[in-house]
């Protein structure tokens, strides 16, 4: 029983394609375990936009960063033993990158130079990064996955201050994934992919969280994965193993169900173009980003600023 009148339908069209020339079909030490040991070409996550209308793209078994310039030209802009998995952009023009192997990275576009920024804690070694999200203030939070789920919820939300504090958030997320903060930045919502559900977590001006609770609980697939917002706090959820991207109002109430026009692994999303009103999500089995144009546009975000 639904207590909620059915979202409107919306259909996607391919934008992107990642080219042969990039393509490697073969098995990878990822692939062996995170495709039941198939052999991968790619496997796309982590679209971000800069402030130029680029959009970055990073090819996880590959430890591959591509850019793609808005009339569609695809450009390896690094590539390194890792797993890279989520990506932002930095005002400064700097990539930060969630890689699963080495924590949380930045990278240089022009130079190729990295550095690592979170490479553990209290000389603890990370479960496995998998996205983060500036503030306006550059205070980052990022989420360490690892293989956590329902039978080991101890998934982790950090915040990364902007002068280099490190606090943990939360401990006991079953598998936390992409998370996207609100316009006000009080609230930092989290997909939690193993319990199909999206969790909001309060932020307080003395710090640290309280009254966590569920925002939105789904069904079917394998679960959230990224999450991008609306200008008018609109929350977009990528449900992998379904194909479908779906936005809520800022109440939780159900607007629009973006369907795939290829595979069923829509694992994120950004809005992009000239009005921020076209939403791009990446097929990550294809190797391919998506899109449809919406009637709303996309919170502007601290590297688009």
């Amino acid at each position: 029983m639904s207590l909620y009148a059915p979202p409107q339908d919306v259909q996607t069209e391919v934008l992107f394609r990642l080219p042969d020339e990039f393509r490697d079909k073969r098995r990878t030490d990822w692939s062996v375990f995170n495709k039941g040991g198939e052999a991968a070409d790619c496997f796309l996550e982590g679209p971000s936009f800069d402030h130029a209308g680029n959009l970055y793209l990073v090819d996880i078994p590959f430890g591959r960063i591509f850019r793609v310039s808005p009339a569609g030209d695809w450009t390896l802009v690094k590539q390194y033993d890792g797993w890279p998995n989520g990506l932002k952009i930095h005002k400064d023009g700097s990539i930060w990158i969630a890689d699963y192997r080495h924590g949380i990275l930045k990278l240089d576009p022009e130079s190729g130079a990295m550095e690592t920024i979170v490479g553990h804690v209290h000389s603890e070694g990370l479960k496995g990064c998998n996205d983060l999200v500036f503030a306006s203030n550059g205070d980052l939070y990022f989420t360490d996955q690892g293989q956590t789920g329902l039978h080991d919820p101890t998934g982790r939300v950090f915040r990364r201050t902007a002068d280099g504090r490190l606090e943990c958030l939360i401990d006991t997320v079953p598998s936390p994934n992409g998370l996207v903060l609100n316009a006000a930045e009080t609230q930092l919502f989290v997909g939690v992919t193993r319990a199909n559900a999206v969790w909001r977590l309060p932020l307080h001006a003395t710090g640290g969280t309280s009254k966590v609770g569920m925002f939105v609980q789904l069904s079917g697939g394998t679960g959230p994965d990224g999450l991008a917002m609306g200008s008018g706090d609109e929350l977009a959820v990528c449900h992998v193993g379904l194909g479908s991207v779906w936005l809520f109002n800022r109440l939780g109430e159900p607007m629009y169900r973006v369907r795939s026009c290829r595979g069923l692994l829509t694992t994120n999303l950004a809005f992009g173009g000239p009005d921020g009103q076209t939403l791009h999500i990446v097929e990550s089995d294809t190797g391919c980003v998506l899109g449809t144009r919406l009637p709303l546009a996309g919170q502007r975000l601290y590297g688009q600023s």
